[in-house]
């Protein structure tokens, strides 16, 4: 009769991203909890707010005079400022992920620095450059140029503040397809703007409208630098998120949440366009890295 004991099984190990059902559901319940208060909820209350009074009231005070007058300043400067940073972000992705530079660390470093300064600080700084005390400003006045307080200010405050969104989503794309096709495009005869057009941007367009959708997004909503370079001029220097504030602060709530629903509304398309363009630079991305392996 065998009498040796019998060796112990081996432990089971759980998987290290397998966690119980109920830690699952708590977690997805606190997530829909906060998405809830801090999201759903204050939108629902933008838009029953706009429409309290009533549609005559909501489209009164979109049509108003200033109302207006701060819709076309805003788009104006999104027309202005996305095209710009369009080209700014595509050239700037381009030298940095393909090329070689000295100053190469230096410029991704400024290409940040609007992530890191806050909004305050840099219309601040734009108003000591261009401002009536600033260093260009006895220049400007004697030229009869104004860019403080007038719409030239709000739109350099804005191409300031966005310039990142483009360039920051191009690069991590085009660092990782390297410079493989492009030199063999050369190798093959074409020219610099014929890889750039032919081999280089059909490469990254899901990436470049997903950073143009974030950059004009945050064109039409930006609030702290347009505040300090806008002079608050009604009807002139407002764009909508300081026409909102301007109606706020005067309890005019109605009119005040009826253009922040224009705002709400273009938050919502953006999110929406923003997650379909995100899928396509998702699949971009995997296809690049299965032809990296």
């Amino acid at each position: 009769m065998n009498t040796d004991p019998q060796p112990l099984a081996p432990p089971r190990l759980r998987n290290a991203t397998t966690e119980p059902t109920w830690l699952k559901w708590t977690l997805i319940g606190v997530a829909l909890a906060f998405l809830t208060f801090f999201l759903f909820i204050p939108l629902a209350i933008v838009f029953v707010e706009a429409l309290k009074k009533g549609w005559e009231v909501y489209l009164a005070a979109v049509i108003e005079p200033d109302a207006v007058s701060a819709i076309k300043l805003t788009l104006i400067a999104a027309a202005i400022s996305v095209p710009l940073n369009l080209v700014f972000g595509v050239g700037a992705a381009w030298a940095i992920a393909k090329f070689e530079f000295k100053g190469k660390s230096l410029l991704l470093t400024l290409i940040d620095l609007p992530f890191s300064v806050s909004p305050v600080i840099s219309g601040l700084i734009f108003t000591l450059v261009f401002g009536l005390q600033g260093w260009f400003g006895e220049w400007l006045r004697d030229h009869d140029l104004k860019v403080i307080f007038a719409v030239p200010g709000i739109v350099l405050a804005t191409i300031f503040i966005t310039f990142p969104f483009v360039a920051r989503e191009l690069i991590p794309l085009m660092q990782a397809q390297g410079t493989e096709q492009e030199e063999a495009a050369r190798v093959l005869g074409a020219n610099g703007w014929q890889i750039f057009w032919r081999v280089t941007l059909p490469n990254v367009k899901w990436a470049l409208l997903y950073g143009v959708i974030l950059c004009n997004a945050r064109a039409m909503g930006e609030f702290g630098a347009v505040s300090v370079v806008s002079g608050h001029i009604r009807g002139q220097t407002n764009t909508m998120p300081l026409h909102i504030e301007i109606l706020y602060n005067e309890y005019q709530f109605a009119a005040a949440f009826a253009v922040a629903s224009l705002l709400a509304l273009l938050a919502l398309v953006t999110l929406g366009l923003k997650y379909v363009v995100e899928q396509r630079v998702k699949a971009q991305k995997r296809s690049t890295g299965d032809r990296s392996e």
